[in-house]
Formats: structure tokens, C-alpha cells, sequence
């Protein structure tokens, strides 16, 4: 079945050499100021691919939580299937899809494990419910029953009455440190935008690739 078109309309400002910072993490941090001054939803939501050690690609949504110069940080149990890929193969790409302002950023990079004292600091700044679903959840392994899931979640939250809920030594941050940035601007008659930033010494070579 043909997919019905939205007629969304890509006739945007154009996006030059000059526009772009030379820093390619303070251009994601102004596009993503923009993203957020556009409304678009779940802004920090990105992409996350990651492939098996047999060359089997996983895809799936995540949050970014975290970033700076040194990379984009999120959160998950390590024994979950895309922490497993990762100890099997580092190498991940993200992409943050901003439709509503018709802006795309795709990252290539390699994921590693954050510090246990970064991961306890993020951790004890969520809210007690995420902090007890991360106790409940085997990420990734099968469950039974969407009961079985809230029985565990409701035995956790009886475990830590009353008391502080100690970060899981089987949970925690990775950070993607990139090796490739590539910014994607909508434009009309599918004559997009596309610039690559690629690391040399001293810095970030930059160029535009075809749409």
C-alpha cells in the first residue's frame, strides 16, 4: 500500500557553510535550543542503533539525558539487550529527528560505560517511581504478564519503605563519544541540506554532502 504524504512543508531557510559553528557540539546544543523553542515534542528523544557482535542491527528510542563536549549520555540496565550489543560491539550511531522544525542530527561514535559516581548522581535526581521501575524491570527479558511486572514493581516499592532507593549495580549510564557529526536541514524539492563534521587534528573538518 502506498504511503498517504502529509504535505508537510520542507521550504525552510537555508542552511550555508557559514551558519555552522566549528564546534559541532555547540551547533547540536543551538539546534537543540531551537528544537525546544519550536515545541517539538520530546526533543531529547533520540534513535539509538546498536549491532551484535554477529552483525545484527537493534534499533530502538531513547532519552538523552546528559551531554557535553565529551558525548551524549543516557541510562539503562546493563544487562539489557542494547548493553549487551554494546559490550559486544561499541561502535552505535544516534539520530535526533526533529520534524516539526525539519531538522535531523545523526551522530556515529563509540559507547561506553560512565562512572559509578556519575550514574548514582543522575540516578538520585530521578523520581522515586523511575527509580523503583529500574529495581523492577529486567530489561529485555521476557515477563509473563503485565501483572507479574506491576507484582515486582509493587514488592520493590515495599522492599525501600520509607527509606533512600540505592542505585542498582546492574544499572547505569553510557556516553557516546562521537567520531562523526552529520547536520540535516529540510529543504524544497528535496534539495536538503547536509553537512558532515569529521574529526582532524585540531579540530573538525566540515563538509556538505548531496541530499
Amino acid at each position: 500500500m502506498r504511503v498517504k504524504e502529509t504535505g508537510f512543508d520542507f521550504n525552510r531557510d537555508g542552511l550555508e557553510r557559514s551558519d555552522l559553528d566549528a564546534d559541532p557540539f555547540r551547533q547540536f546544543e543551538a539546534w537543540y535550543g531551537q528544537a525546544v523553542e519550536d515545541g517539538v515534542p520530546v526533543p531529547n528523544a533520540m534513535s539509538l542503533a546498536t549491532v551484535s557482535a554477529r552483525g545484527e542491527p537493534t534499533l530502538r528510542t531513547v532519552l538523552l539525558k546528559l551531554y557535553d563536549e565529551r558525548g551524549f549520555v543516557f541510562f539503562t540496565n546493563y544487562a539489557s539487550l542494547k548493553a549487551r550489543q554494546i559490550g559486544e560491539n561499541s561502535n552505535v550511531a544516534l539520530l535526533f529527528a526533529w520534524a516539526q522544525s525539519a531538522r535531523q542530527v545523526s551522530v556515529r561514535g563509540r559507547a561506553a560505560k560512565i562512572s559509578g559516581a556519575e550514574s548514582l548522581r543522575y540516578f538520585l535526581a530521578r523520581p522515586r517511581g523511575s527509580q523503583l521501575g529500574a529495581w523492577a524491570s529486567r530489561q529485555s527479558a521476557e515477563v509473563g504478564s503485565r501483572a507479574l511486572l506491576e507484582r515486582s514493581f509493587r514488592q520493590v516499592a515495599e522492599r525501600f519503605a520509607n527509606r533512600e532507593i540505592p542505585l542498582p549495580d546492574f544499572w547505569g549510564g553510557f556516553r557516546v563519544e562521537p567520531h562523526g557529526f552529520e547536520f540535516w536541514q529540510g529543504r524544497r524539492d528535496r534539495l536538503h541540506d547536509r553537512f558532515l563534521y569529521s574529526p582532524v587534528a585540531g579540530g573538525w573538518d566540515i563538509r556538505r554532502l548531496n541530499p
